[in-house]
C-alpha cells in the first residue's frame, strides 16, 4: 500500500510547525528550526505510534490520547525539543518518558543511539513493538522510573525528558555529560516551564527558560527498579 497519502500528511504537519515556530519566534529567540530536525520530523511515520482509531488525526498539531491517561506531544513540541537538543550524528541520547515510542523514533534519526526509560509497563511494552517494526536498532528501552534515569549506560551527551517535575531531577543532572543539554519541562502544574540546561566542561549548570508548556507530572518516589530490552 502507498505511504503517499501519510507523506503528504507529514509535509503539511511540517509546513506547519514551521508556521507556528515563527509566530514563537518572539520567546525561542528565532524564527526557524534546524532542517536537520524537521527532515526527521518528516520521515518517521507519526502514525504508527498512536492508536489505531486516532491514525486519521496523527499529522494534526495536537496532542493525542496514547492511553493510561498520557499522550503523544504536539509535533511541534517534538520539533522544538529535538531542535533545542542539538543532536550530533554520535551522540548518546537519554529520553525519559517513552510513550509509544515516537519521541526516540525521531531522536533516532538524528543520533547513534537512544536509552529510553518508561514507567508504565503497558505503554514500554506497546513502544517495543512498534520500535521493533520500524527496526529500531539504535533504540534501547527500559521499564523504570525516570526520575532515576539510567545510569548504567551514563554519561549521556544529551538527556530529553517528556514529563515534568517540580524540580530539576539530580540524578539526571548527574548523568548528564560535561558539555550536555538535557531539554525537560519543570514547574507545579499549571506553571510548568521548557527549560534547556546545558553543562560546561567544569560541570557548572545554566538554565534558560524557553516557553510556558503542560506535561504530564513526572513521577519520582518509586522503586528504581526495572526490566530492560
Amino acid at each position: 500500500m502507498s505511504d503517499e497519502p501519510h507523506t503528504l500528511a507529514r509535509q503539511r504537519m511540517v509546513a506547519t510547525i514551521a508556521a507556528e515556530t515563527i509566530f514563537a519566534c518572539a520567546s525561542l529567540g528565532k524564527a526557524a528550526l534546524a532542517q536537520r530536525v524537521l527532515d526527521a520530523l518528516g520521515r518517521v511515520p507519526r502514525h504508527d505510534f498512536v492508536p489505531v482509531e486516532l491514525q486519521p488525526f496523527a499529522y494534526v498539531n495536537s496532542p493525542l490520547p496514547i492511553g493510561c491517561g498520557k499522550t503523544i506531544s504536539q509535533p511541534f513540541i517534538v520539533a522544538l525539543m529535538t531542535d533545542l537538543l542539538d543532536v550530533q550524528a554520535t551522540d548518546r541520547v537519554l529520553e525519559i518518558g517513552t510513550g509509544l515510542g515516537y519521541q526516540a523514533a525521531v531522536l533516532a534519526e538524528l543520533c547513534g543511539s537512544v536509552h529510553s526509560v518508561e514507567i508504565i509497563e503497558e505503554l514500554a511494552n506497546a513502544a517495543r513493538e512498534r520500535l521493533r517494526r520500524r527496526k529500531h536498532a539504535k533504540i534501547k528501552l527500559k521499564i523504570g522510573n525516570g526520575y532515576y534515569g539510567w545510569p548504567e549506560h551514563a554519561p549521556y551527551d544529551k538527556i530529553i525528558v517528556t514529563a515534568a517535575p517540580d524540580l530539576l531531577p539530580p540524578p539526571l543532572i548527574a548523568q548528564l555529560a560535561p558539555g550536555g543539554r538535557m531539554v525537560i519541562p519543570a514547574g507545579l502544574p499549571g506553571e510548568q516551564r521548557l527549560l534547556l540546561v546545558e553543562k560546561d566542561a567544569a560541570g557548572t549548570i545554566t538554565t534558560t527558560d524557553v516557553l510556558a508548556v503542560r506535561f504530564s507530572e513526572l513521577e519520582g518516589t518509586d522503586s528504581p527498579s526495572s526490566s530492560v530490552s
